[in-house]
């Protein structure tokens, strides 16, 4: 890994900003690395407020989607929600569908079958609304790119309020209200919600010209600080608002579905951190290994008695999800090593029995282990379908659109990016990606960075230091936890590999101060030598807490050594 030392902010700013607080130059260092100057700034960062949220009707067509649902419920005309498979789209599906059903007895929802009909809006979803008299669908978390299709629905009779976060492209479909703070056209001041919040901010809306305000809207914020963890979107501006409460909800007063889910994994409180690797995983589950319905039942159930029992059911496919993972990314690693293509400017799979549901988790896997630009494909249907996943700093989505020619169709974000193509361009595809990384990707991309917040000393390392970082959670793109670096760092003599397989790393690190701090290194247990023998060596950590036998102590996370 390479570390990249963030650049120290100006003394001045520093020192002011230390006073204005009256907080220490490690606590002042940090908060200006993340813009935060002043102690307005600071006093919005460690106490966000529902008043931070900008106003729903700053986005472009909020005010015409908003008109078009008042009138189907004056008419009480049949409201179809519809939304992706995902995380993103589960849980804004759950949202909308949740709140309207507080204003009108004739609504439903929709989440198209991952492998029967693949990503986004389908020809069938529409056929199904048009069969049972809905006119106005709400599309979440897709629509963006589906001209044709909104076309299809305009033909039956049915209007589209389309809820989108992806890129548009050039052209949008011509549909009653798209709300997209990504289009060219909208001033909207945040562009990094996700699916699930343009869906909230829609409700807002909503809710705003029927009397309420965000206090009555709370209750559907665990879904949207789900949403937000899953989706990998920044947790700055708005969203970190939307997260802070929403985490407070999962903590507090969950709906019964998360309720059930949380007494599954008998864990007290969740981060940010929890709900992307405990909570998340178990709703996308669904999705993956049989049917994003299933997440959106569960979401919405009100009786605790049932919604456990479908988080069972959810739990069983999340154990399966973890079953296939393993056994493709294993499938894959042998075929690359095979193809001897470890050293090319990609990763590039193929095998047509691979479960189309996991590959997204597999190029994720993949993308760790070779730290490439990476797509795994499988077959669907008579189709080529894969998931992309990308390094940091490559956009994924633009080297996509390089090779649109090869592509049937394709979508998604920066980093991470869905296709389809027909399988005779597979290898012209595969070798025109190679072609378009390598011309433009800075090679230094292709290792692992590892960005520094600061250097410090061991002894700067105290409780009251880690109490102000606790607060600047939640953590997430945009705000992560903090990371120090300190050198000539040593071992006590205790050092050792811990563990089952003894792939981790504990030891008790000391400096030429008294300061003695225990240390955890995952995966790290190859790293033995270079702290063997109370040889000095640097180290770059977080700060973290360890619970034993009722006692809590500080302890330092190591993310890498070097001598």
């Amino acid at each position: 890994m390479r570390w990249t030392l963030k650049p120290k902010p100006e003394a001045s700013k520093v020192k002011a900003l230390k006073e204005a607080l009256n907080v220490d130059e490690i606590v002042a260092t940090l908060l200006l690395q993340r813009g935060i100057e002043t102690y307005e700034a600071a006093k919005t960062f460690f106490r966000p407020s529902l008043d931070d949220l900008h106003d729903p009707f700053l986005m472009k067509d909020m005010a015409q989607a908003v008109d078009r649902i008042e009138l189907a419920l004056r008419n009480n005309e049949n409201i179809l929600v519809y939304g992706d498979y995902d995380v993103d789209g589960t849980t804004a599906v759950a949202l909308m569908s949740s709140y309207l059903r507080t204003l009108s007895d004739r609504i439903a929802t929709y989440i198209p079958d991952r492998y029967d009909e693949g990503y986004g809006i389908s020809c069938k979803g529409i056929d199904f609304a048009h069969d049972n008299d809905f006119s106005l669908i709400i599309a979440l978390d897709c629509g963006i790119k589906a001209i044709d299709k909104i076309k299809y629905a305009k033909e039956k009779g049915i209007d589209f309020i389309i809820c989108d976060h992806h890129r548009p492209g050039d052209v949008i479909p011509k549909a009653v209200a798209i709300l997209d703070p990504k289009r060219e056209d909208c001033s909207y001041p945040f562009k990094e919600l996700c699916g699930c919040g343009v869906g909230f901010k829609l409700v807002t809306a909503l809710a705003t010209k029927r009397g309420q305000d965000l206090e009555d809207l709370v209750q559907y914020l665990d879904l949207v600080a789900t949403a937000i963890g899953a989706d990998i979107v920044p947790i700055i501006d708005e969203n970190r608002a939307l997260a802070y409460f929403g985490l407070q909800v999962i903590n507090t007063n969950p709906r019964p579905g998360m309720k059930a889910i949380i007494a599954e994994v008998k864990k007290e409180e969740l981060s940010i951190i929890d709900v992307v690797f405990i909570i998340a995983p178990r709703i996308n589950a669904a999705g993956r290994m049989k049917h994003g319905n299933h997440a959106v039942t569960l979401l919405i159930e009100t009786d605790f008695n049932l919604a456990a029992q479908y988080a069972l059911d959810i739990d069983q496919f999340n154990t399966d999800r973890r079953e296939a993972d393993k056994r493709i990314t294993e499938e894959a690693l042998v075929q690359i090593e095979k193809n001897g293509e470890q050293e090319a400017f990609t990763t590039i799979v193929y095998d047509e029995n691979w479960h189309k549901g996991v590959i997204g988790i597999v190029a994720s896997r993949l993308t760790e282990t070779y730290y490439r630009p990476t797509l795994v494909f499988t077959k669907s249907g008579d189709k080529l379908a894969a998931s992309a996943r990308s390094v940091k700093g490559f956009d994924i989505y633009n080297a996509l659109e390089a090779c649109s020619d090869c592509i049937e169709q394709f979508g998604g974000h920066k980093y991470a990016a869905g296709l389809t193509l027909l399988p005779e361009n597979y290898l012209k595809f595969k070798e025109k990606f190679e072609t378009v990384v390598k011309e433009t990707i800075d090679p230094k991309l292709l290792t692992p960075e590892l960005r520094v917040d600061l250097e410090i000393d061991l002894n700067q390392i105290d409780t009251k230091l880690f109490r102000i970082i606790r607060q600047f959670a939640p953590f997430g793109p945009g705000n992560m936890t903090p990371v120090f670096m300190t050198q000539n760092v040593k071992d006590t003599g205790w050092g050792k590999c811990v563990g089952e397989d003894k792939t981790h790393l504990r030891f008790t690190a000391t400096q030429s101060f008294d300061t003695k701090i225990v240390c955890i290194g995952f995966g790290l247990g190859d790293k033995m030598d270079l702290i063997a023998n109370q040889k000095p060596f640097s180290a770059v950590y977080t700060i973290d807490e360890n619970h034993w036998n009722g006692n809590t102590t500080l302890q330092l996370k190591i993310k890498d050594i070097k001598p």
